[in-house]
């Protein structure tokens, strides 16, 4: 048996239509599973969708915006609807502020953060919590997507940095509150992963010194994340909730 296969599991995945949703979705299809991918840029999922099911897996696009009650309610239900119980909750949606201290930014900026970032993250849990409870269904998985900047303290990155700090304590507090369901809840927290937004910055004028902080000496690409992120949504981590798997070449370690 492959510990680490989805073969036949539903998963969904909020923020799907760029970077770490996208491409979490291709990595989970190909371990078996059945994806479910939401996001407010309908056409963007729709287009993953078809190069999903091009490689022979199965896939569904639905219109999500996290910062709403109603489309979380429905992202769910429709997704269950499809396909069946929803095996994996990968809570993958967030934005940032730009590089704006907190003398700098105004209130539209915090609750766009906040509440994409974190309380999408609670409201998406808890409905999640209530159709695996009221579906009899055995147990449940939710995958937080956090960050190093929850540990370590960088200048203009508020208050992206506050809500994934905020999130790591809730990953915690919902590992030890979701345990009574049998639903286990972990996150995963990226170090510096080369995407298409953070390339602007780390490829920029800083970039020699940004490597020079990590200790393995280079940025993460986005198959680094592949292996923790099948070990969380797999029965691989069937023994594992409230935990944080920090992926970031050592940085976190590194001296200041």
């Amino acid at each position: 048996m492959d510990l680490f296969s989805l073969e036949g599991k539903n998963v969904a995945i909020t923020g799907a239509s760029s970077g770490f949703g996208h491409h979490f979705a291709g990595v989970l299809s190909k371990a078996g599973a059945n994806v479910i991918l939401g996001a407010r840029r309908i056409d963007k999922i729709n287009q993953r969708v078809s190069e999903i099911e091009k490689a022979g897996a199965r896939a569904i696009a639905l219109s999500l915006d996290v910062r709403d009650s109603e489309s979380c309610r429905e992202f769910l239900v429709q997704g269950e609807q499809a396909l069946g119980s929803i095996d994996v909750l990968v809570n993958n949606a967030g934005v940032e502020a730009g590089a704006k201290t907190y003398a700098m930014i105004d209130e539209d900026d915090w609750d766009n953060v906040f509440d994409t970032n974190l309380k999408s993250v609670w409201r998406l849990s808890k409905l999640y919590t209530e159709l695996v409870q009221s579906s009899a269904q055995p147990q449940g998985n939710i995958i937080n997507i956090a960050s190093i900047t929850a540990y370590r303290t960088i200048k203009g990155q508020f208050p992206y940095a506050v809500s994934k700090a905020a999130l790591v304590k809730a990953t915690e507090i919902m590992g030890l509150e979701a345990a009574r369901f049998n639903i286990r809840v972990n996150a995963l927290a990226p170090g510096y992963i080369l995407t298409d937004v953070s390339r602007l910055l780390l490829e920029g004028d800083r970039s020699e010194s940004f490597v020079k902080g990590i200790p393995m000496r280079r940025y993460g690409e986005f198959d680094d994340l592949d292996g923790p992120l099948l070990l969380l949504a797999s029965d691989g981590s069937k023994y594992m909730t409230g935990s944080v798997i920090v992926i970031d070449g050592g940085h976190l370690c590194a001296e200041l």
